[in-house]
């Protein structure tokens, strides 16, 4: 089973508490952006990324400064450095090396940057979201210049941790980069709803952090198997069997 979550704008580039790291498998493509970004100024940046004028400074010396080869002195580990909703639910801070053996493993980060990035790949501080219109020689966008190669990458994790069922737990820009109908495993859909007048509703800012505690769940309790995420118990969420189909899995919290 790999789960799929998106990247998180805020980052920790603070030492983090493990040496074990692994290298992005498409740092060329992720150069090839970069070779673009270098080229635009603070106020290309600021219109095609919709930023301030101060975030398209630190951004646009991040990428002056992006550098190969990746090590620990100029990289850290993806799933340590991101910080955000997601990363706040997911806690890995105090994964034990065997938590993250099985992170690597069945967890995958979705990047605009980096593509499909494993937990333990390095990666540079940067800013680019998926749904950012960059264009390159392949397209008018990251979708069209990621391409077939995201899904590719997963279909070769597949293969080689012998999965046989992926986990969305990726926003929609997010997954919009991956092709669902050429995944050679399962799809499974999640969604958290909260109970506000009267109905279930997705709030945003919880659903995030939700999706974290999942993946956290998943790593503490060793999940091999999609019908096991329906025991998720955390932080007052059950599994609604009512609003749930097949391989659509909701889960809902009263107020």
């Amino acid at each position: 089973m790999l789960f799929l979550i998106s990247p998180a704008k805020t980052l920790d580039f603070s030492a983090a508490a493990t040496d074990k790291h692994t290298q992005p498998r498409s740092l060329a493509h992720s150069q090839g952006l970069i070779d673009i970004l270098k080229q635009k100024t603070e106020a290309e940046l600021m219109k095609l990324m919709k930023i301030s004028e101060d975030l398209a400074t630190v951004n646009r010396e991040r990428y002056q400064d992006f550098e190969a080869p990746f090590d620990l002195s100029n990289a850290k580990q993806a799933l340590l450095a991101f910080k955000g909703d997601v990363y706040t639910g997911l806690g890995a801070d105090d994964f034990s090396a065997a938590e993250l053996d099985y992170a690597q493993r069945h967890l995958r980060i979705l990047s605009g940057l980096y593509g499909l990035l494993r937990p333990l790949d390095l990666m540079q501080p940067y800013r680019l979201e998926m749904g950012t219109r960059l264009k390159t020689a392949k397209g008018k966008n990251l979708y069209e210049y990621w391409g077939s190669s995201i899904t590719n990458l997963i279909n070769d994790d597949l293969a080689k941790e012998g999965h046989k069922a992926v986990v969305n737990l990726a926003s929609n820009e997010y997954f919009s980069a991956v092709q669902p109908k050429e995944l050679k495993a399962e799809l499974y859909q999640v969604a958290f709803k909260e109970y506000r007048n009267g109905g279930y509703k997705i709030i945003a800012f919880f659903a995030k952090k939700a999706r974290g505690m999942m993946c956290r769940y998943a790593v503490k309790n060793n999940i091999a198997e999609p019908e096991e995420l329906k025991g998720f118990d955390m932080d007052g969420y059950a599994f609604n069997e009512g609003l749930s189909g097949p391989r659509e899995f909701v889960f809902t919290r009263e107020s």
